[in-house]
């Protein structure tokens, strides 16, 4: 495995990969892996031959007071678990080496970015866009794997893909949970042990939900009242959205007619936490 730091040693990387014939997969993420982007590792390795991991905390997603500073980071234990998924080659730059100082080309998608996380972080999805645009341009993968936690993400990557026409597939794993039920993510570190089974209810409404609607429910403010209900059980839970939306285009439906992602955003101590679920797909 062969960790690059510098983008002029990516794109020769790929390039050099490509005069070969070979299909080059890209798993971007922010480091402090889990067993979810282990995942999108192995959706990678199945359509192509090699397969890049992107480690890189991007500044210009964070919104000032949110967590840049503390956000977690291993870089050691990232490496081995690239090594153990068989990634091919770890991109590891550092932010001078991603942004000139004097930087001001952004990438901003305008209608998929408006509601959900969008709303509550404004500017989040242009850091979001931007960096991805870089790392297309740097990797020039074929294959890019994203994951369904993020939900609103990976939509607005599709559109980023169809409006500004890279050739790029984008493919979108499912979320991995703990055994608990709980969606892994880097984040959940922050949490204490009393806050995580706090943070249970999230993963508890969606099955609610889910149950509703297997049980013939299609009335949206009965399921929006469900999931509310489930979530303020917890006093610790507080609530940033709760929204049913189209899955493809993420504005708010009045019917569960189609695929309908049902979109959650809570604060459990200082920790946000987000979670989905598709129903109808």
């Amino acid at each position: 495995m062969e960790i690059l730091r510098t983008t002029s040693a990516m794109q020769k990387w790929s390039l050099n990969r490509k005069r070969v014939g070979q299909r080059i997969g890209l798993v971007p993420t922010m480091g402090y892996l889990h067993q979810g982007h282990m995942s999108l590792v192995q959706l990678a390795h199945e359509r192509t031959e090699v397969v890049v991991a992107s480690i890189f905390v991007n500044p210009i997603q964070f919104l000032p007071g949110e967590d840049l500073a503390h956000y977690p980071r291993d870089f050691e234990r990232d490496e081995r678990l690239c090594r153990e998924a068989g990634v091919t080659a770890v991109f590891y730059p550092t932010p001078e080496e991603i942004y000139a100082a004097d930087h001001s080309v952004y990438v901003d998608e305008t209608l998929l970015s408006k509601g959900l996380c969008g709303r509550q972080r404004p500017g989040h999805f242009r850091g979001v866009a931007t960096v991805v645009a870089k790392l297309f341009n740097l990797v020039l993968p074929d294959v890019a794997v994203f994951g369904q936690k993020d939900a609103q993400q990976s939509r607005i990557i599709q559109r980023l893909v169809r409006d500004l026409n890279f050739p790029v597939e984008i493919v979108v794993g499912p979320i991995v949970r703990e055994p608990d039920g709980l969606a892994m993510s880097s984040r959940n570190r922050y949490l204490s042990a009393q806050e995580r089974q706090h943070a249970l209810s999230l993963h508890r409404a969606l099955e609610q939900a889910e149950d509703l609607y297997r049980r013939g429910c299609r009335d949206v403010p009965v399921i929006r009242e469900a999931l509310e209900a489930c979530l303020s059980v917890e006093s610790a839970v507080k609530i940033e959205f709760i929204e049913l939306v189209d899955n493809s285009t993420l504005e708010p439906v009045t019917t569960m007619g189609g695929a309908v992602l049902i979109a959650l955003a809570a604060r459990v101590g200082s920790t946000r936490l987000i979670d989905n679920i598709v129903l109808g797909a």
